[in-house]
Parts: C-alpha cells; structure tokens; sequence
C-alpha cells in the first residue's frame, strides 16, 4: 500500500511507541513510520489483528508487544525497557453504537488508558505526545464547518471519552510542558480497516457486503453527510505532528479530514461505481433503510484552517481518490 501513496515520512531517526497499533490506524501508522524510525507497537488485540502487522514483525521492522494500556504494570515494563522519542497514541475501544451499549469499558481504556499512557510519558521525560481525538466531540453542534473551538455538547459516551482525553492533555502541556498535539478524525477509511462485526466501519462494510452481492443497510435517508478522509491522509497528520517544530502549535487540537462532505447515499454510489470500475458487477444492488441509530451526528464537514496554518497540512487524497486506490487495493490483495 505505501508505495503507492507516493508519500515519505517527514519524521526520521526517532524511536516511537505506537499504542494501538494492530488496530486499522495504528497498523497503518506502524508500516509508515517505520520505513524512517524504531518503531515499538503494543495493542492488546481486543478488537486489533495481529496480522495487520505480522510481515512488520517477521521482518523486524517493528517490536510488537501484547498488552493492555489498562495495566500500568505493562506499562512500566515498556516505559522502563525503552527510551522513546515520541508516543503516537491510537489506542482506544471505538464505535459510538459500542459506547452507549458498554459504556464503563469504553471509560476505562479510552480514558483511564490514554492518562496511564500521558503520564508514563511524562515520566519518563518523553516531551512529544501525539494522540488520536474524533469528531464526535462536536456532538450536537450544528455549525458547518466544524471549527476546532467550536464544539456542542457529546451525544454518546465515546464522545464524552475523546472530549476529557483533550481536557487532559491541555492540562499536562500546561503543567508539564509536553509537546502535545491532538488529531481530531473524520470517519476515517482504508487497507487494514475491519469489515466485520455489528460496529464495524461503514465504508469497509458497504464494500464487503456489496462484493457479496447483497445490500448494505443505511440508518436513516442516507442525507447525513461525513468528510470521509482516507488513510493516507492521517498518516500525513501524524507525520506532520510528530516532525514539526513549531512551538505554537503544541497543546492544541486539530481536524484530520478532506475538508469536504458527502451523504451516505453518494458514498453509496462511489464505492459501486469503483467496485465496477474493478470488474465487479454492482449495478442493480440498491441499499435497505433503516431506523436512524443514536448518538449519530446528522452532518459532518472539517474546518482545516487551523492544521494548515499550524502543521501546513493539506490533503494527499480527495475522497474519491482514495475510495479508488483503497478499492483496488483490496481486490489485489
């Protein structure tokens, strides 16, 4: 995949942890940042995938360790047994269904993990501190474009999670003088992303369902809409994030996302139209409605103002573009 994102890493030399990281994003971020840095990946595989990063391991390219961000014991094994640069933290329980359904498991490592992992670091002298935030922490928040300062109040748990993690990590930059920065992503898509299950990712699940011949469900009329952002673009963000040396732009928060929207229904029509491009006969597949779920925001669109000005980011990949390389992608493979 990352020949073909015709990108490399601006962040070179360092030895990095990856939290996370058999999980989709993390995964990704592994294999891309390895290519220049010591990579270290720990994940306790509750919903990431070891083969996401086997050839990574097998090659030696990364370390992987088997863990939980939970257990402060483990963490005290990998603080102390290596001396990072920088932790790029991925690690969290996701899906806002998941959230309201099992909400204490979603506290407990999305929030109690991501402070255990902030002050590990903190102790240990660590200063750079990237970390995954999400949308959702705009909440009921009408406004389009989402601006960064500009939030509503949280429609569901895992928001309420992603929301205190900014909270605290405001905090530590200001107490401890981290160089922190968070990344707020819009409905994320690409290679490694899991299709399978009741919370899986809408993009992956349209695609495999469709490649089945069958209909995927939309809640709703399929007129929300979501700045789908594909992968390349967010390691490009955290790439940026852990290279710049801009000291402005430390204890801030920043959307990661294409900076345009697009309805369910058009997504719809995209990955068809891209599956056909393929060779895959989709045309007379039609999608089934269904009730709206809660805690789903309506609309979606980032502001990218600020991690332009801040980190110079600009998209790699337009969402069509990324909906067409992450497609063929998946056939080749």
């Amino acid at each position: 995949m990352l020949n073909k994102l015709g990108h490399s890493s601006n962040t070179k030399g360092k030895k990095i942890l990856i939290t996370g990281g058999a999980g989709f994003i993390g995964s990704n971020l592994c294999e891309y940042l390895s290519v220049e840095n010591e990579v270290v990946c720990i994940d306790n595989l509750l919903t990431g995938h070891r083969e996401n990063i086997q050839h990574l391991i097998d090659s030696g390219r990364i370390l992987f360790h088997e863990g939980d961000i939970t257990d402060t014991s483990f963490l005290d094994y990998i603080f102390s047994t290596y001396q990072f640069d920088a932790v790029c933290h991925q690690a969290a329980l996701g899906s806002v269904p998941r959230s309201i359904k099992n909400p204490i498991p979603t506290q407990e490592i999305n929030s109690t993990g991501f402070l255990n992992v902030l002050h590990h670091a903190k102790e240990s002298g660590i200063k750079r501190f990237v970390f995954a935030s999400s949308s959702s922490v705009y909440g009921d928040s009408k406004e389009l474009p989402k601006v960064e300062s500009n939030i509503g109040e949280p429609l569901s748990p895992y928001a309420v999670t992603k929301l205190t993690n900014e909270k605290y990590a405001k905090v530590y930059r200001d107490i401890h003088g981290m160089e922190i920065i968070g990344t707020r992503y819009f409905n994320v898509f690409g290679p490694n992303q899991d299709p399978n299950g009741v919370y899986a990712a809408v993009v992956p699940k349209f695609i495999q369902i469709l490649r089945n011949g069958k209909s995927p469900e939309i809640y709703g009329d399929g007129l929300q809409t979501r700045d789908f952002t594909f992968i390349a673009n967010v390691l490009h963000a955290n790439d940026l994030a852990l290279s710049t040396t801009n000291q402005s732009a430390f204890g801030e928060i920043y959307n990661v996302a294409c900076g345009d929207s697009f309805s369910l229904n058009h997504v719809f029509e995209v990955i068809k139209s891209a599956l056909k491009k393929n060779g895959i006969d989709v045309d007379s597949i039609q999608a089934v409605y269904k009730e709206e779920r809660e805690g789903d925001i309506k609309n979606s669109l980032a502001d990218l103002s600020k991690i332009a000005s801040k980190l110079n980011y600009e998209p790699l990949y337009t969402f069509e573009q990324g909906m067409d390389l992450y497609i063929s992608t998946l056939l080749e493979g």
